[in-house]
């Protein structure tokens, strides 16, 4: 009988190491593939070697394929990368938003040009090193979070289709992370101790200041307060985000701390207040995708998370046509455009979208005065 072939994305990392490593014991036909999505240019790289697809890590995936007696694949996703993940991260944060690329890259590169090319290859699934679960039900696949909860990463997931789901394997989401490492030292891999990558894998200095700056040139606008009023003079809304207190460029003259509640990309405007001012419970998401269909006015309790590393808190979402209403029970700090809003019940990630507009102070429905808590 013919194995079921999987193409494993390994990054050089421990986490899809050992992801190639449950798939081969398991008695699937392993093929090992790198992605190539970036390199820094010469007149720009300051002489460092700090890139996204280093040597190193390419060399580690070939290593560790080589180790575990599978192929070994080096394919160039650069333009496709450049395109939907840097020019989006750009163009967001030039607009007053504040982009996930991970999403990005995981919605186009990973589980649609990486799955198109797998299937050309005539494999059967593709597999990646995230914490994330996968449960086949009578009609439906399910997307649950990952047995490691500090490391679950089903957030950066929403965008997944049913027939995206049918094809993916996350062999590390039944495990936590010391589960992880200690099966790759069990196998000899040479990525056990290796350190999880913490940066913007484009952006391994962490400025991404500068990295837009260099890409979009600034405009100068007026810092102002909650009532219109002007406060000073800001360098570029692409240097803010909702919630930030640093590196304002501006000291108010009560000395009470300043923070960004908004930025208005319309009027070239960032709105200074309170930290106070950041709590909120109304706001519409758009972008929206859900793991099985929804229908438009459909009214639904869940958990919502509103970033990576948030918790997740009871909410109601009302579906429009192409948006969502939300509203959370207890308000929430610092909801922020451009980011994720991802929607759970119980251990199921169900969808999510976008986060739009904040809708201060307004009703989502008159019937729906109350949210149960659960």
């Amino acid at each position: 009988m013919k194995k079921e072939k999987v193409i494993v994305a390994m990054s050089g990392g421990v986490d899809s190491s050992v992801a190639a490593l449950l798939l081969k014991n398991q008695g699937y036909d392993v093929v090992g593939m790198t992605l190539r999505l970036w390199t820094e240019d010469s007149e720009n790289s300051h002489g460092s070697n700090n890139r996204c697809c280093s040597v190193e890590d390419v060399e580690d995936a070939r290593r560790v394929c080589q180790m575990l007696d599978i192929p070994h694949y080096f394919v160039n996703f650069e333009k496709e990368f450049q395109e939907h993940v840097v020019d989006y991260f750009v163009s967001e944060y030039d607009s007053g938003r504040t982009p996930h690329p991970c999403l990005a890259c995981n919605d186009k590169i990973k589980f649609d040009f990486l799955l198109r090319r797998a299937l050309f290859l005539d494999a059967d699934y593709i597999a990646t090193g995230h914490y994330a679960r996968l449960s086949a039900g009578d009609d439906n696949f399910h997307l649950l979070k990952g047995i490691d909860g500090s490391k679950d990463q089903s957030y950066v997931l929403y965008t997944l289709t049913q027939q995206e789901l049918s094809r993916l394997k996350f062999p590390v989401g039944e495990y936590t992370k010391t589960d992880i490492r200690k099966f790759a030292e069990e196998a000899g891999l040479l990525v056990a101790g290796k350190p999880d990558s913490q940066e913007i894998c484009f952006i391994p200095s962490g400025n991404y200041r500068d990295f837009v700056k260099e890409r979009v040139k600034p405009k100068t606008g007026n810092f102002i307060d909650t009532d219109g009023n002007i406060l000073g003079e800001h360098p570029g809304i692409q240097f803010f985000t909702v919630g930030q207190r640093r590196k304002l460029g501006i000291n108010p003259n009560d000395g009470e701390p300043r923070y960004v509640i908004k930025i208005n990309s319309e009027s070239n405007e960032v709105v200074l207040g309170a930290d106070e001012d950041l709590m909120e419970t109304d706001f519409t998401a758009n972008k929206l995708s859900f793991t099985s269909k929804v229908e438009v006015d459909a009214e639904m309790e869940v958990k919502a998370r509103i970033r990576y590393k948030a918790k997740e808190e009871p909410a109601l979402v009302i579906l429009r046509d192409g948006y969502a209403d939300i509203r959370f029970v207890e308000p929430q700090r610092a909801i922020t455009p451009g980011q994720p809003v991802v929607f759970y019940q119980d251990e199921e990630m169900i969808g999510g979208g976008i986060i739009e507009d904040l809708v201060v102070n307004a009703p989502i429905d008159s019937n729906s005065e109350t949210i149960a808590v659960f």
